[in-house]
């Protein structure tokens, strides 16, 4: 039988289940808020780097300044301005109870005292009302403290004015026979020149700032440079005249080991494209020994078909080393895509197929660094295509913001969205919707999206606004 310590564990464990049980939603709730606050504030940060380091430096500094300065103010700046209040408190009250004491004759005596002595500008006034009190000050340090410690020291009705006279403050306390007005001077009731060490932290503060912003940017622009390097790489441009190696250690080991990439890069296409050439040379000539042989043969259906054969693999042979060729190395040149575009059109006329080009005009014709014969060929083969499914085709050209837009439509059966992504890999062909012609070998499209990739760019597929297909490579201008 369980005793009376195990019978109350059970109910505290009850008990606790049933808090927790009863504090889930809130927490629930609590942690979806700390998500969103996050998630915020993740969306509101800058993405720069340059950005971020400037945050990670001044952030440090604002904050620290943010605690100097409530520290001085709560502790250094209120406890001085507390004794200098204080002072100047107990010297009103010795002075008011000498008044008390004096006689008549003796009261220029007691003014002397306060104005040599104390450095107390004292008047004494006719007998009556204090002035109206004055609205507060919204920073009323100096008010709070002199009137707390004039209502400890004296014990009198008073008034004081902080605001009235800039270099002074005033002061009348109320006495049975007269009003006692002091004058006294700002500084030795308040500590009025604290502001100096508030503009010297901030001061050097906007100084460190500069030289740190000054320092960043000259780190990260080397940075910046290796980014425009990689992209003009990437997109096949040559990379900028002025690239160095240069900043901080890091940086210049990333500046030089994407050179050597690069280098390492150029060489494997440069030996790839030789490789290629010679294979080319090799099977062409083969080829040619082929089509000597049959030319000297008889017109027999079986030649003619050995013919096509041959002009087939011929035909085949070119598409396959024009992809594992890719753009050949050729270096990108600022193109007149307007001229481009048009001789690709006139040679496009020999597929005796109605073909249309529009341009959307602009002010002057359309200049942008391309690798001409390698973007002409991702063309001509989207053209190719769409000649080889329909009679109608529109290529159309024009520029959105910082890119170039190139569209080939046609009339043809088009491809079903469930295959434009298959369509772009090699050697791929979709039989049921279009059919497989002699010499296609399914690389015009794997081609170039190839070439479009090597320029930065992309190449998609849609439905064009005469049925067919749409064929889209977008390129950055």
């Amino acid at each position: 039988m369980p005793g009376p310590s195990t019978s109350a564990s059970g109910r505290a464990g009850r008990a606790l289940r049933s808090v927790m049980d009863a504090s889930a939603p809130a927490l629930a709730t609590l942690k979806s808020w700390y998500k969103s606050a996050v998630g915020l504030m993740a969306e509101k940060m800058p993405k720069g780097l340059y950005a971020r380091a400037l945050i990670i430096i001044i952030a440090p500094i604002v904050v620290l300044e943010g605690v100097i300065a409530f520290v001085f103010m709560e502790r250094h700046w209120q406890n001085v301005t507390r004794r200098l209040s204080e002072t100047t408190a107990r010297d009103i009250a010795a002075l008011i109870d000498f008044y008390d004491k004096a006689e008549t004759s003796e009261y220029d005596e007691i003014i002397r005292i306060a104005r040599e002595r104390l450095s107390l500008s004292m008047q004494i006034l006719p007998p009556g009302d204090l002035p109206e009190a004055r609205q507060k000050p919204f920073f009323d340090l100096l008010d709070r403290a002199l009137s707390k410690e004039i209502s400890r020291q004296v014990k009198r009705p008073f008034w004081i004015d902080t605001v009235g006279q800039s270099r002074h403050v005033e002061i009348r306390v109320q006495h049975t026979e007269s009003i006692l007005r002091f004058l006294a001077v700002r500084t030795q009731t308040y500590a009025s020149n604290s502001h100096i060490f508030l503009l010297w932290m901030v001061g050097s503060s906007v100084i460190l700032l500069t030289v740190a912003i000054l320092f960043l940017r000259n780190q990260i622009r080397p940075i910046l440079r290796l980014a425009d390097a990689a992209d003009a790489f990437g997109k096949g441009r040559p990379m900028a005249d002025d690239f160095q190696v240069r900043g901080a250690r890091e940086v210049r080991q990333a500046a030089t080991a994407f050179i050597e990439m690069r280098s390492r890069i150029r060489q494997h296409v440069e030996q790839r494209t030789t490789m290629l050439a010679g294979v080319s040379h090799d099977l062409r000539t083969v080829l040619t020994r082929f089509k000597l042989e049959l030319a000297f043969m008889g017109e027999t259906p079986e030649v003619q078909s050995l013919k096509s054969d041959v002009d087939e693999m011929a035909h085949m042979l070119e598409d396959y080393l024009a992809f594992a060729r890719g753009d050949g190395g050729e270096e990108a040149t600022m193109t007149n895509l307007t001229e481009l575009l048009e001789e690709v059109h006139e040679e496009a006329q020999v597929y005796g197929t109605a073909i249309e080009l529009k341009l959307r005009r602009r002010r002057g014709d359309i200049m942008l660094p391309l690798k001409r014969q390698a973007f002409k060929r991702a063309i001509t083969n989207l053209v190719s295509n769409a000649v080889r499914y329909g009679d109608q085709i529109v290529i159309r050209a024009a520029t959105e913001g910082s890119w170039l837009r190139v569209e080939v439509d046609d009339n043809g059966p088009g491809i079903p969205p469930s295959e434009r992504a298959n369509v772009f890999r090699p050697f791929y062909r979709i039989d049921r919707s279009r059919n497989q012609d002699d010499g296609n070998s399914g690389l015009g499209l794997a081609i170039a999206r190839d070439i479009a990739k090597s320029h930065g760019g992309e190449v998609t597929l849609g439905e064009s606004s005469m049925g067919g297909l749409r064929a889209i490579i977008s390129v950055p201008l």
